[in-house]
């Protein structure tokens, strides 16, 4: 039996397998996502959704579904499955008998004595999706037919019948190539066998996707369906399905499909699906490396680059050259890194990681010392946004409206600021920075003489979250954890321990941190309902994995291995996850309410990052 599978009495259950959704992406920005049914729940759904340089690099639908009939002795089984208004139609998935994903997600349906199996492979490198059908058990003869959706829109957008879409098609070998618009690259769609592609264009109206209706967003569209491929198939008979952005050559597509699945490693545990979750986030644009923040709808961004860069890599191969070569990506443009405040900050913290990896301070100083003096003369000076106080802290602007409104001396910017002083300074001395060390060198003192003072709250024995006008927040949230886990810390041990046995009290679960304590009237325990409602629990309540990393790691700081057994439950616990919301990844965020459900981006690179990251940490304390 695989690690993920699926059988018949769960795959029939619509409000079961619905709930339950495959990814695949090439790792050049592009991504296959749908159900286990394969009916599409989502507008970010798609068998084909690329990045399109010409419009601006965001990523596009282009190929929404493909329906599957089989016909024997002149009975049509349809396969496929949508969603319309009031009704399912057609009912496919009452066929499927089992679901896997090992290496590639496996569909296997059985209708009588027939016996038909779907695999799904979207190719490394490429934009190009192959799907192979095979006919394993057959008493009569069988055709094949195979009914493409064509959306050919932006992700975040819906689309609808109109007289623009082109319907005209070309010709290529055993295919044909469509272009719905003229700003968008033409879809070749090719089958390895001799077929007959019968042309009949038509717009299936109203397909609903039923997770926008929740979210309240617009879940209603039109897709445009050209015609259908025809062919016979034979028992035991392979047939290959391609849908690329250049012609293939289809007496190729059968080796392409062996030699690609060949080369791609089993989920068959939970620390592997982790490994095969983490490298779908590592993505090759145009000769750089980028991370990308979740799936199916989050992109590449600086500060996602620095937080998850550490444990994205920690199992890969070439770790050190994939960590340099992100390092590389986030640090080419400096004036990026300001977009948020506390982003060239985290940097720092992510090149301590690096420099855990490599041990080599003096190449480390050499490549990255200029900027890192550049960002703390830049903060120390002041920008825009954050400026240093006389006390030593980091005073930073809020957003005027913003729901989660902080402003003031921020806890973690504050920490993040005392670490990357800390941290700039000891590389400093190697290297005999005079001018450097003279004018940061009295500085930590003045932090850690600040820190505690202004942010300790004696009557809730924690930390405040930020101090605005010397007015204490003092809500019990999550961001005070990185004072404790930061390897440079203005805090003391007995410190620590207050502030980890406040979180652990207050907002510790099973999946993670909570954004703030139940006791707070402000906590709101679930992620669902209308669009406020639910920004409301995202910043109000919600548990986030990527949290946990860093109360583990402080955790360990003070106790070291007698801590090990209490974090290797609290990771497993995630393996529960492995077949709910995005089957082998870990979602952005959890309820804060039991029995805490995953919402959000089905596959969360902060998510599985941090996990990974403790995993691979909690291995130092196994050698002997």
């Amino acid at each position: 039996m695989a690690y993920l599978q699926f059988k018949k009495h769960e795959l029939g259950n619509l409000e079961y397998s619905l709930n339950k959704e495959i990814l695949a992406v090439n790792r050049a920005g592009g991504y296959l996502n749908t159900t286990l049914t394969c009916c599409n729940t989502r507008k970010y759904h798609g068998l084909m959704v690329l990045p399109i340089d010409r419009l601006g690099g965001e990523k596009h639908v282009l190929l929404s579904s493909l329906d599957e009939t089989l016909i024997q002795h002149n009975q049509s089984f349809n396969l496929g499955i949508h969603r319309y208004p009031g009704i399912y139609e057609p009912r496919g998935h009452k066929y499927i008998v089992d679901f896997e994903m090992n290496k590639i997600a496996v569909l296997t349906y059985r209708i009588g004595s027939t016996v038909f199996k779907k695999e799904l492979l979207f190719l490394h490198n490429k934009e190009q999706l192959l799907i192979r059908y095979t006919l394993l058990e057959a008493q009569s003869p069988t055709t094949l037919r195979l009914k493409p959706f064509l959306a050919f829109r932006n992700i975040h957008n819906l689309t609808y019948a109109n007289m623009a879409a082109d319907t005209f098609h070309t010709v290529v070998e055993k295919g044909v190539g469509f272009r719905l618009y003229h700003e968008f690259p033409r879809l070749y769609m090719q089958l390895n066998v001799q077929h007959e592609f019968v042309k009949c264009p038509d717009w299936y109206k109203n397909i609903e996707y039923l997770k926008e209706k929740e979210k309240g967003d617009s879940y209603r569209e039109d897709l445009f369906v050209p015609g259908y491929f025809e062919c016979a198939i034979k028992e035991g008979q392979s047939v290959l399905f391609s849908a690329s952005l250049t012609p293939s050559v289809p007496g190729r597509l059968s080796a392409t499909f062996k030699n690609e699945l060949a080369g791609r490693p089993t989920r068959d545990s939970f620390k592997e699906c982790l490994k095969m979750a983490a490298s779908q986030f590592l993505i090759e644009r145009e000769g750089k490396l980028h991370v990308m923040e979740g799936y199916p709808w989050l992109d590449a961004n600086v500060l996602n680059t620095a937080l998850t860069l550490p444990g994205l890599t920690a199992y890969a191969q070439d770790r050190e050259k994939l960590f340099a070569r992100g390092l590389q990506t986030l640090t080419e443009d400096e004036s990026e890194l300001y977009q948020r405040p506390d982003t060239p900050l985290w940097l720092f913290w992510t090149l301590q990681k690096y420099l855990e990896l490599t041990a080599d301070r003096t190449g480390l100083w050499d490549s990255y010392g200029p900027l890192m003096k550049s960002i703390l003369r830049k903060y120390k000076q002041g920008t825009d946004k954050v400026r240093m106080h006389a006390n030593g802290l980091l005073w930073t602007e809020g957003e005027e409206g913003h729901i989660a409104f902080r402003a003031g001396y921020l806890v973690e910017m504050c920490a993040l600021w005392y670490n990357a002083v800390c941290f700039a300074l000891d590389l400093a001395r190697d290297r005999n920075q005079a001018e450097f060390l003279e004018e940061f060198e009295s500085l930590p003192h003045l932090i850690k003489e600040n820190f505690l003072p202004t942010f300790w709250c004696q009557t809730r024995s924690h930390l405040a979250d930020f101090v605005y006008h010397n007015q204490q927040n003092i809500y019990t949230r999550a961001h005070q954890i990185f004072a404790c886990s930061l390897p440079y810390t203005p805090l003391e041990d007995e410190t620590i321990n207050r502030v980890l046995e406040a979180c652990s009290k207050e907002l510790l679960t099973t999946r993670s941190l909570r954004t703030l304590s139940p006791k707070n009237p402000l906590y709101e325990g679930r992620c669902e309902g209308t669009p406020e409602k639910r920004e409301r629990a995202y910043y109000n309540g919600s548990a986030r994995p990527w949290l946990l990393g860093h109360y583990l790691e402080a955790q360990f700081r003070l106790h070291g291995k007698d801590f090990a057994a209490v974090a290797k439950d609290l990771l497993e616990a995630f393996e529960e996850d492995m077949t709910e919301h995005g089957i082998g990844s870990v979602a952005e965020l959890y309820d804060g309410d039991p029995p805490h459900r995953p919402h959000g981006c089905i596959s969360s690179s902060r998510s599985v990052a941090a996990i990974l990251r403790i995993m691979k940490l909690m291995e130092t304390f196994e050698k002997p």
